[in-house]
C-alpha cells in the first residue's frame, strides 16, 4: 500500500504574529519557517503503518519555493521514501493546493492521502476536505486513532462531544489531529542522510491547474487587550463590582 502525505513549509508555531498597523497585514518577512507539526504526525503515522508491514511507500509532496526543501528534508529524515515538490513562488490558497494534489495523486495512485488537519500558519482547514471532494473519496478529518484492514481504514474522529468512529473505502483521505500520535526524536544521522537524498521537482506550470485565487485577506488585526486584574479590598467591593458589570441585579 502506498501513502501520499502533503507537506507545508510554514511559519514557526513557535513564533507569535506581528500585524503592521500600517497595512492592516500579518508581516511575515522575517519569520523563521519549518514543517508544519500536524504534517510530521501524519509522517509519524504513515512510518508507523509502514513498520507495522501496512505500508509499501510513503510519498512527500511539498508546494512552494525552494525553501520548502527543508521541510522535505525533514520528511525524509522522519522516514519517509520518496519527496517531491511543485515549485511555485506565488502563494496558493487550500482549493489551488487541492487540485494540485489530485494531479500527483492521480499519478502515484496511494491508498491514503494523509494531511494535516490544518496549517498553523493560516489556520484554513479546508484542503483535505476539498481533496477528497474533487477526488470523490471518502474523508475522515480530526483523525485521533486509525487503523486499517483489507481495503478499508477505520478512522476515530476528534469532535465536539468525544469521539467518533467511521469506516472508510479506500483510497481515502485523512486528516491528522494532535492526538493521532506524538512524532519521536529524530536522529541527527537521519538528518544528515536526508541532506544527500533527492527531492524531485515539478514547476506549477507544467500541470495546468488554474490557481486563480477564491478570496482575498481585507485585513488583519491584533486581538483588544483585556482590562488588567484588579484586587479588591473586600467582598462588598466585589460585589458592587458586579452589579456595575450587570452580573448581580
Amino acid at each position: 500500500m502506498k501513502v501520499l502525505i502533503a507537506v507545508k513549509h510554514t511559519v514557526d508555531h513557535n513564533l507569535k504574529p506581528f500585524v503592521d498597523s500600517a497595512t492592516g497585514q500579518v508581516d511575515l518577512t522575517q519569520a523563521r519557517r519549518t514543517i508544519n507539526p500536524f504534517d510530521e504526525i501524519s509522517i509519524e503515522e504513515a512510518v508507523r503503518l509502514k513498520e507495522r508491514g501496512q505500508v509499501s511507500e510513503i510519498i512527500a509532496v511539498a508546494i512552494g519555493n525552494s525553501a520548502a526543501k527543508d521541510s522535505l528534508r525533514h520528511a525524509y529524515a522522519m522516514g519517509v521514501d520518496r519527496a517531491l515538490l511543485i515549485e511555485t513562488d506565488q502563494p496558493v490558497q487550500p482549493l489551488g493546493i487541492a487540485k494540485l494534489l489530485k494531479v500527483i495523486v492521480e499519478r502515484e495512485q496511494p491508498a491514503l492521502i494523509f494531511l494535516g488537519k490544518q496549517a498553523v500558519g493560516e489556520d484554513y482547514g479546508q484542503t483535505g476536505q476539498m481533496l477528497a471532494a474533487l477526488l470523490g473519496v471518502g474523508l475522515g478529518t480530526f483523525a485521533s486513532a486509525i487503523e486499517v484492514h483489507d481495503g478499508y481504514a477505520k478512522v476515530t474522529r476528534e469532535i465536539e462531544k468525544g469521539t467518533q468512529s467511521i469506516r472508510l473505502q479506500l483510497p481515502a483521505v485523512v486528516t491528522a489531529d494532535l492526538r493521532l500520535n506524538e512524532p519521536r526524536f529524530i536522529k541527527l544521522p537521519n538528518l544528515m542522510m536526508a541532506k544527500k537524498k533527492t527531492i524531485d521537482t515539478i514547476n506549477v506550470s507544467e500541470l495546468g491547474v488554474d490557481l486563480s485565487p477564491r478570496f482575498m485577506q481585507l485585513k488583519a488585526a491584533e486581538p483588544p487587550q483585556k482590562p488588567g486584574a484588579v484586587q479588591l479590598a473586600n467582598v462588598q467591593e466585589l460585589v458592587n463590582q458586579l452589579r456595575k458589570a450587570e452580573v448581580l441585579q
